[in-house]
């Protein structure tokens, strides 16, 4: 009985924690209805990307103990993202852009960090959280090439008039300080390690619930 009710909680767990990824990650890349905002929409979106593919990830990995796991759930939240934006998609919310799995190069990363350090949580965590960190907003710009025409789209579903105070003051492009992706990667090489953790944290707290 134990055995099946901590693989329940498990199941559960996975479930819950990819729904909140697709969730979270639904309008990643999404950036016609961010015109005005696309840079800071893009540091966020991959920020939060990062953090729900790794905890995620970090806790299929050390329950199962294989490393592949973590791909493998990443596979999990592109399946589940592609399904919930052709739901969208079909209601005739204007997509113009495709979905692209930019989560599993960064999980395939965690699966080699926790493979070659002979699944050690620790190194996983540090090196693993760094690796996907780093990697996720590179990879997400990705998202951002496949937007046929946002000026083009803008217009055909134009925005409610901003108020004064939300009108974002042009940003300097150029400067390494202001690119999202650096931005991006440098708080998500910070965050991932404490999402790593917080995801083989998980593991141990699922066997003691069920203990």
């Amino acid at each position: 009985v134990m055995v099946w009710l901590r693989r329940c909680t498990h199941y559960l767990f996975i479930v819950v924690v990819a729904v909140n990824s697709t969730l979270l990650t639904i309008n990643a890349g999404d950036y016609i209805f961010y015109t005005d905002w696309a840079w800071t929409s893009y540091t966020v979106f991959s920020i939060s990307q990062t953090l729900m593919l790794i905890v995620g990830a970090t806790y299929y990995l050390t329950f199962t103990g294989v490393p592949g796991t973590a791909t493998y759930y990443a596979l999990i939240m592109t399946v589940y993202t592609w399904i919930a934006k052709a739901a969208w998609f079909s209601l005739g919310y204007p997509y113009d852009f495709i979905v692209t799995p930019v989560w599993l190069p960064s999980a395939m990363l965690l699966d080699l960090v926790y493979w070659a350090t002979k699944k050690n949580k620790h190194s996983l965590i540090l090196f693993g959280g760094v690796l996907v960190g780093m990697s996720l907003p590179l990879f997400n710009m990705v998202n951002l090439i496949t937007v046929a025409d946002p000026l083009e789209t803008a217009f055909k579903y134009p925005r409610p008039t901003l108020p004064p105070y939300m009108t974002p003051i042009e940003p300097q492009v150029g400067k390494f300080y202001n690119s999202p992706v650096a931005l991006g990667a440098g708080a998500g090489a910070v965050l991932g390690c404490t999402f790593a953790a917080l995801g083989c944290k998980l593991n141990t707290w699922t066997y003691r619930w069920m203990a």
